[in-house]
């Protein structure tokens, strides 16, 4: 839960809609104690701005109540207790909620869900598949719903719809659709109705009982289910009240969203559990819309029922965003960086192969990139048996070149066991400044980016001298922002970071250097992950240390990571990049400074795009890529303004 001034508008407007899921207190076969407790839960959901709850399966009545659902007395007790509800729903206005009970309709019983909001009970959805073994017998009391048809249900002079088909409740901010328990565990969950009719959120009231290791695979069939159908699922299932007989129940209940896990219940609480969470509507339309197996079924057969929802304008937000969405979460972080580096040798690998290229030539400037893409490199060779000498890391000391980078470019090369090339570009670059006629004491671009494109020209000849394959190092931070001289550093042979933003890089060469490398290796390492990000293209301070510092000119790679993610990845528009930034960054930067950078970021990725339609080939490592050969198209001429409006 995340508290902000940035959260003081209108989250709805934004794409979130705040749902909660209770496992409430109970008794069995006591609807009024039950009743009574559900009010109670949907009064402190109230200040919390909850705007869509769920209870759990026969919340009403409890689910224990075996042969009772066959009594008279119950089932118009549940149906009385049900219009009570409605009515208390009514004066509250601002919530919707969905409770379940058992529905006696014509001759049959049913186990159904009830969605309730300040219009009333406006619709009704009933449990399709019924369990029937082992502990759980509910053909005995209850009929299908696949069976039900459609029609209305009179409740208390009040025309309520039904169907065995479905329904998906429509509102501005978000659709949802239903489905009970067992209907989870089938092999075609009747949910995936409702997406393909546009539902964003699938809500399911359970009653599952505890068994050792249930609730782990329980969990899974809800991420699963979200991760398939592109949506949040809220799972609220029966608490320990419910337990009886030979039956344990916990109060499991899980939010979860397109297979990530938002929050969860306390299980086996004695008292009633509410979990809440922001339902990032947005970028699960977003996901919907760039995948094309999600069709909506514009004449589809379930009921659309339209379901008023009341924006709200929270203090807070029930929902965490990460500010560095690229590096793996803690206990992912062998897997992700194992499979990470793999992607990246075995890229090359194949690019070796194909071209019958044993030898790699390849820039070192005790940089963090540079430092990554050898490191790659020293991989593969040892993966296909090459020699390491056949890797040629060359320094080409500049006009900004410090002892630090220096000595720790030759420092890593020796350790690697590769061949050391050293080839200073001052001379080179001055005879071409007097052939130009530019002036060397004037430090502009055309002073900078000869010397990044002398250096090209050396990779490139030497690898054509030896028969090799130049291999690049720059980062995908660097194509986002253009930050590569054009046929200079943007250019190579193949790029083995072209995929890997920045703060991956540096998360990646930690992790190498502090499970991968011995300790003389892993100490260069690190001193190169403290060395401050610069090209190095102007002359050093007066101290002899780094002058330029890239993150001074650009903004600082965190935040442009973060920007390129949400961009990229979601397609979220400025204004919600800068609303999720300001949360995520609450503790380091202010809204100016984000809201500065966001601009920045924005001009740089639009005027660099030219840079990225011809970049080299490389290997695609996660969701977020550049490449214009499969990941990002886009018209390197196209208008910015859209997108900076909205950050004014």
């Amino acid at each position: 839960m995340t508290t902000n001034k940035a959260t003081e508008m209108n989250i709805n407007d934004l794409g979130f809609l705040r749902v909660a899921a209770s496992a409430p207190k109970l008794k069995v076969a006591d609807c009024d104690f039950n009743t009574n407790e559900i009010k109670s839960v949907i009064e402190k959901a109230l200040k919390e701005d909850v705007q869509i709850i769920c209870f759990p399966e026969l919340s009403i009545t409890s689910y224990s109540c075996g042969d009772l659902f066959f009594q008279e007395a119950l089932q118009q007790k549940a149906l009385t207790s049900l219009i009570d509800l409605s009515d208390f729903v009514k004066e509250k206005r601002d919530i919707i909620v969905i409770v379940g009970l058992p529905l006696k309709i014509k001759n049959s019983l049913f186990n159904v869900a009830a969605v309730l909001s300040n219009e009333g009970i406006i619709g009704l959805v009933p449990k399709k598949f019924l369990p029937n073994s082992d502990e759980f017998q509910e053909k005995r009391w209850f009929a299908t719903g696949t069976r039900i048809g459609e029609f209305n249900v009179d409740i208390n002079n009040e025309v309520v719809p039904i169907s065995s088909e479905g329904m998906v409740f429509t509102s501005p901010y978000g659709n949802f659709g239903i489905e009970i328990c067992e209907d989870l565990w089938t092999p075609l969950p009747p949910s995936s109705e409702p997406i393909m009719q546009d539902a964003d959120i699938i809500f399911n009231l359970s009653a599952s009982n505890e068994l050792v290791g249930k609730y782990k695979y329980r969990k899974s069939l809800v991420l699963q289910q979200s991760a398939r159908c592109s949506s949040a699922y809220v799972y609220a299932s029966a608490g320990v009240g419910e337990s009886s007989t030979d039956l344990v129940f916990s109060g499991a209940c899980i939010i979860s969203e397109n297979g990530r896990l938002l929050t969860e219940s306390k299980r086996f609480s004695l008292d009633s559990e509410v979990i809440i969470a922001d339902i990032d509507i947005t970028s699960l339309r977003h996901d919907k819309l760039v995948d094309t197996n999600i069709i909506y079924n514009a004449s589809g057969y379930l009921i659309e029922i339209e379901c008023p929802i009341v924006p709200i304008s929270p203090e807070k937000m029930y929902r965490s965003f990460n500010p560095y969405p690229f590096i793996p979460s803690k206990g992912e972080e062998n897997d992700s960086f194992t499979d990470l580096f793999n992607i990246q040798t075995h890229g090359l690998a194949k690019r070796l192969l194909h071209t019958g290229v044993d030898k790699a030539v390849i820039g070192i400037s005790g940089g963090l990139d540079s430092t990554l893409a050898l490191l790659v490199v020293v991989k593969t060779f040892d993966l296909l048996g090459y020699p390491r000498e056949n890797i040629f890391g060359i320094t080409m000391p500049g006009f900004g070149t410090t002892d630090r980078t220096y000595s720790n470019a030759v420092s890593l090369m020796k350790s690697a066991g590769i061949t050391v090339k050293e080839i200073s570009i001052t001379d080179a670059v001055m005879h071409h400044f007097d052939s130009i006629g530019h002036d060397p004491a004037i430090h502009d671009v055309t002073y900078e980016n000869s010397q990044a494109r002398e250096r090209t020209q050396i990779l490139m000849d030497f690898a054509n001298k030896v028969g090799g394959l130049v291999v690049g190092t720059g980062n995908m931070s660097e194509l986002a922002l253009g930050w590569a001289t054009y046929n200079g550093d943007h250019m190579s042979m193949y790029g083995v970071n072209s995929g890997v933003p920045k703060t991956l890089v540096s998360s990646l060469v930690r992790w190498i250097a502090d499970t991968q490398l011995d300790n003389a290796t892993s100490k260069i390492l690190h001193d190169i992950l403290d060395t401050p990000f610069s090209p190095e293209l102007l002359p050093a301070d007066n101290e002899g240390k780094i002058a330029q510092k890239t993150e001074h000119f650009v903004g600082p790679y965190e935040l442009h990571d973060f920007f390129l993610h949400r961009m990229i990845r979601f397609g979220d528009r400025p204004k919600r990049i800068l609303f999720m930034a300001t949360l995520a960054f609450k503790e380091k930067y202010s809204s100016d400074e984000i809201q500065k950078w966001l601009r920045v970021f924005y001009k740089r990725f639009f005027e660099q795009q030219f840079k990225r339609s011809c970049m080299p080939d490389g290997p695609k490592v996660g969701t977020v890529n550049l490449s214009p050969r499969g990941s990002w198209r886009m018209p390197s001429d196209a208008v910015l303004k859209i997108w900076t409006d909205e950050i004014e």
